[in-house]
């Protein structure tokens, strides 16, 4: 006994003159025998984690030591949760708060705020929202961002959210759907809607500039936006003014706004869309390499796939969505205006982000999402067969559509290039984000087809483009899914396997991670990841979701 005591206070004394933990008789739970990718992009180590509470109390031997509750995870990865950068899940998550399609992937934390938020909200914008919404119901019972992320904590979601204060959302509660400038009264109260926003935690300001009326803002009012973000740490987040045509003068915008506004800046979803942009992608990485070099802090995020997702406001010129979708379908009806459009709709042009020509032929767009119960039966067919059906052009068959589906239909674009994908995974300064809503092949969910990258983008990341074609090594691939994305959001104590950190933690089998959700049948889950933990609670055990809804609304540090 004397021995035994003796030994504990060696080892007590070593213990703090070295400044190390130490490990305790008991814990919450052990994971043990896992290969540990910590998230800083260093190679596996084989090691045990202890966790008590939300909290990781401890990694390294626990042998000698017990788990109120012990997964063995011999031969599996260990890894911070990962964060999705570009999350549409605002509504999905209100409807199913258990982030299936997601969390079945390992994300533990959903980022959103493309150009629009959940808050801050008129009472216009509010009577907006219960207009036109689609599938999804749900009772609005927020106003600003923050009480809209409480809400979703207090209510009950599986994954940690988050969210950039949107650029679109603060000029629609000033200006409406105006096409026009602010004046300088307008603009202040944009600009304290945003810093009331970074005060509740918000992550900076987000923008998408392809659509109206967010395509209405001009350089300095964004500037003027980003500069109340950058007094906080903020970071601007944007879908750029062009992804095709005007790539590069796009990309030199927010350059512009990231230099003159004092902030850090992140592309969404860097590509270069239609054929005959795709050797623009290299000019572009190499502007953003030199302002890197210069000082700047720019960065990027993309989603793992050749088509994007959004709707048919994306193939129509934004003078004629002014004022909104009632005034967008309005216009539309007319003779002398729906001929401007359609001519304009197959006319290229480098003034706005034409992604009907961008997809190559109306073939490569794919009709994925209606409103209406009666088009529903429309769903997963493209342009071009819906048009043959209809004995109409394709130009024509999307303006009905617009009009009689009371939306701008949800549609997916086949645009970019296999190998520009491959090169953009390999930028060291590169995440990931879906660009979509966190489903489940049940309810109202099946309404639809989504994109697949609801169910597969980070799944398809690490079967496909990691273990398959090799394109980076697992350790960065988790690097780029984690603490990367962390450090560019001034998240702390998460997406680390670090003793004091939040146990937000994926255990997967590296040899078996796979997406097969696809475009004709999208609504199937991933399938390699073995069990997830968001703050301490377990989420995900032996591949099936547990019920369990401990998420929390993730702040900005201070």
């Amino acid at each position: 006994m004397k021995i035994k005591i003796i030994g504990l206070n060696l080892l007590l004394a070593f213990g703090l003159l070295w400044g190390c933990s130490l490990p305790q008789q008991e814990y919450d739970l052990i994971i043990r025998n896992g290969m540990v990718y910590d998230g800083s992009g260093k190679s596996a180590v084989k090691t045990d984690i202890g966790i008590n509470a939300d909290t990781i109390a401890f990694i390294g031997d626990l042998s000698q030591f017990k788990g109120k509750k012990e997964i063995d995870a011999k031969g599996l990865a260990v890894a911070p949760g990962f964060i999705n950068m570009l999350s549409w899940a605002t509504e999905s998550l209100l409807i199913d708060g258990n982030s299936q399609s997601d969390i079945r992937q390992g994300v533990t934390l959903e980022v959103f705020g493309e150009g629009t938020s959940m808050g801050p909200l008129s009472e216009k914008m509010k009577e907006e929202y219960r207009k036109e919404g689609g599938d999804f119901k749900y009772e609005n019972q927020w106003t600003t961002l923050g009480e809209y992320l409480t809400f979703l904590e207090k209510k009950g979601v599986a994954c940690n959210v988050a969210s950039f204060m949107g650029a679109t959302t603060a000029r629609i509660h000033v200006l409406g759907y105006q096409d026009r400038k602010p004046t300088e009264e307008e603009l202040k109260k944009m600009q304290d809607l945003v810093r009331q926003a970074m005060e509740e935690g918000a992550l900076g300001v987000g923008s998408s500039l392809i659509y109206a009326p967010a395509f209405y803002a001009k350089t300095d009012e964004l500037i003027a936006l980003c500069k109340v973000a950058a007094e906080y740490d903020g970071l601007y987040i944007s879908h750029l003014r062009s992804e095709g045509n005007s790539f590069e003068k796009a990309v030199d915008e927010l350059l512009t706004i990231a230099k003159e506004a004092g902030i850090r800046a992140e592309i969404y979803h860097l590509k270069a869309a239609g054929k005959e942009n795709w050797h623009k992608i290299d000019k572009v990485i190499a502007k953003i390499d030199s302002a890197r070099k210069a000082g700047l802090e720019i960065s990027t995020d993309m989603y793992t796939y050749i088509a994007g997702a959004t709707g048919l406001d994306a193939a129509m010129p934004p003078w004629v969505q002014e004022g909104g979708y009632e005034k967008w379908a309005e216009r539309l009806q007319k003779p002398e205006i729906r001929k401007k459009v359609i001519q304009e709709m197959k006319t290229p042009t480098n003034q706005w982000e034409n992604l009907y020509l961008g997809a190559g032929s109306p073939e490569n767009v794919l009709l994925i999402g209606f409103k209406n119960d009666s088009l529903k039966y429309l769903t997963g067919k493209t342009l071009a067969e819906v048009a043959k059906i209809r004995g109409k052009s394709p130009e024509e068959t999307a303006i009905d559509l617009v009009v009689q589906d009371g939306s701008r239909v949800g549609t997916a674009y086949f645009m970019m290039s296999e190998e520009n994908v491959r090169k953009q995974i390999a930028l060291p300064y590169m995440s990931f984000g879906s660009d979509a809503e966190s489903l489940a092949p049940e309810g109202s969910f099946l309404k639809y087809n989504p994109h697949p990258r609801a169910y597969g983008n980070v799944a398809r990341l690490l079967g496909k483009y990691v273990r398959e074609e090799k394109i980076i090594p697992l350790e960065e691939a988790i690097r780029k899914l984690t603490s990367l994305s962390a450090e560019k959001l001034r998240i702390k104590k998460r997406a680390l396997l670090k003793e004091g950190y939040f146990a937000d933690i994926v255990i997967f089998d590296a040899d078996k991670i796979q997406d097969h959700a696809t475009f004709e049948k999208p609504h199937r889950y991933a399938t390699g990841m073995v069990h997830v933990f968001v703050n301490g609670v377990q989420v995900l055990k032996d591949g099936e979701h547990t019920g369990a809804k401990p998420g929390r609304f993730v702040k900005r540090e201070k």
